[in-house]
């Protein structure tokens, strides 16, 4: 559950009971999902990343104006998939997921914290990584809490893969943003992120512990079954669309560690 480079989260606090949750649960009626083909080289999702990270100039320009990098590739990393995130049919946002289990490992925390992470895959441990977080420049002057509609997506796949750990890698000034929303732990010490000029550090929260208390304080984060298995459906049956359904009950959650 990770809003990594692509945004500057940590002026915003994490929300307080009240109207702040009703004004999203509101939002959220007007959200859509989209599931990106991952063969589909033209999707606006990638323009939409080239756009926000040379904004904060992340990234070096090229001229095709897209941001795309061998973990989208998804014939060699067939545990990723990229959404974009629309409000009133408008691209507003995008997040990329990869879901780690002790059969496949391959991922962007796992290529720079292996020695933290693999001994966990070795003992059965699975992960949700989330990375380039990106959002539309106005989009995010007008829904300031646009992360917060973003990060549900993390969310969801933690929920829909019963996954041991929700992973963020984050610069260390974001760190106290997941440490309040997630209960998130450092698991390692910041390091040089691959493509990007600045050292990432590795957050992680144990899903069984937290999940619970996240939804009972974050309602919209909830969502149904039927949401869930539409998004991260294989590719031959995922809708292009998917609306959030964040009033849907959940009876049951992740077992005991």
């Amino acid at each position: 559950m990770s809003i990594d480079e692509g945004i500057r989260p940590a002026p915003i606090a994490a929300p307080r009971p009240g109207n702040f949750t009703e004004a999203l649960m509101d939002i959220l009626d007007r959200v859509e999902y989209r599931r990106v083909n991952p063969f589909d080289l033209d999707d606006p999702v990638y323009r939409l990343r080239y756009e926000a990270y040379r904004r904060e100039d992340f990234y070096p320009p090229n001229s095709l104006g897209v941001l795309r990098d061998s973990f989208d590739d998804y014939e060699r990393y067939p545990n990723s998939w990229t959404y974009g995130v629309y409000i009133d049919g408008a691209l507003v946002s995008s997040l990329r997921l990869h879901h780690l289990t002790p059969e496949f490992r391959r991922s962007p925390a796992n290529s720079l914290f292996s020695d933290v992470l693999e001994p966990l895959l070795d003992q059965g441990a699975t992960f949700v990584d989330p990375t380039r977080f990106a959002v539309d420049f106005e989009a995010s002057l007008a829904y300031p809490a646009l992360p917060f509609l973003t990060l549900r997506i993390g969310i969801m796949a933690t929920r829909h893969y019963q996954a041991t750990y929700a992973l963020h890698c984050v610069r260390p000034e974001h760190a106290a943003f997941y440490r309040r929303l997630f209960r998130s732990r450092l698991m390692c010490e910041a390091r040089h992120w691959h493509d990007v000029g600045f050292p990432m550090e590795l957050w992680g929260a144990k899903a069984a512990d937290v999940y619970a208390e996240t939804l009972a304080r974050y309602p919209f984060f909830h969502s149904s079954e039927e949401e869930r298995t539409r998004l991260f459906a294989p590719p031959h049956q995922s809708p292009l669309m998917v609306q959030p359904t964040p009033r849907a009950p959940e009876p049951r959650v992740f077992a005991p560690a």
